[in-house]
């Protein structure tokens, strides 16, 4: 097969848009489902003039926190990525052989024979023992590394673009309470957001759309079962 073909073939695999398409589908479904539960809460017990304003501040500060919580888990993950590449350059620097046995053993198990796994071993640290442990060892290539910026970007916009949705529908006129017009529009964009992550992840969109679907009208009912709760306690 010629390697163009090759390249091509490669380029069709997703692996490479883990970081940034989790973040983004987890933004993009707390927009969603967080705004919209917190708007829905809201018009649930008929206050209508302040939804609005709710949803706005639910933007504001879902999309700052997400932004924010992504980066300070993504970067302690990129931390403890960088932690294991020094302790295995030790180990390295420590004992070679011992090393270079660990590696020969893990080929070993893959189901390469003594002879083999020991001349693939040798060759690799020959070349990047380090790079070699870290892909085989730790799991750890540079298209599983953890980009803390990148994932909070993809995070806050996401948020950002799910939360909106909510708010179109407190703005679509209605008769009496905007709870539903919320909740109708709301599971439109979960429809969406179930679509277009199982195509960027090329999974499968039904799957995806009724796992979204489905966390996000509990989250809906939750809240406005909560809001009607404590309006008629009075809290």
């Amino acid at each position: 097969m010629p390697i163009e073909n090759v390249y091509e073939r490669n380029k069709a695999h997703k692996t490479h848009r883990a970081g940034w398409l989790r973040a983004a589908v987890l933004g993009a479904n707390d927009g969603l489902v967080s705004n919209s539960s917190l708007m829905v809460g809201i018009a649930a017990v008929g206050a209508n003039d302040v939804v609005l304003t709710a949803g706005l501040a639910g933007i504001a500060a879902g999309a700052t926190s997400m932004a924010v919580g992504e980066y300070v888990s993504v970067r302690s993950q990129n931390d403890i990525e960088k932690a294991d590449r020094i302790l295995e350059a030790n180990h390295l620097a420590e004992d070679p052989e011992g090393e270079l046995e660990e590696l020969t053993r893990i080929y070993q198990d893959r189901g390469l024979s003594r002879e083999l796994a020991e001349q693939v071993a040798k060759e690799l640290h020959a070349k990047d023992a380090l790079g070699a442990h870290l892909r085989d060892e730790l799991g750890q290539t540079h298209l599983t590394m953890a980009r803390p910026l990148q994932a909070a970007i993809a995070s806050g916009l996401s948020f950002t673009a799910g939360g909106i949705i909510p708010i179109i529908g407190a703005l679509a006129p209605t008769l009496g309470t905007k709870a539903w017009s919320i909740v109708g529009i709301t599971l439109i964009g979960l429809v969406v957001t179930g679509v277009l992550s199982g195509i960027t992840a090329g999974a499968s969109v039904p799957r995806a759309v009724a796992r979204v679907l489905a966390g996000g009208s509990f989250g809906m009912g939750i809240t406005a079962l909560v809001g009607q709760i404590a309006h008629i306690s009075g809290i």
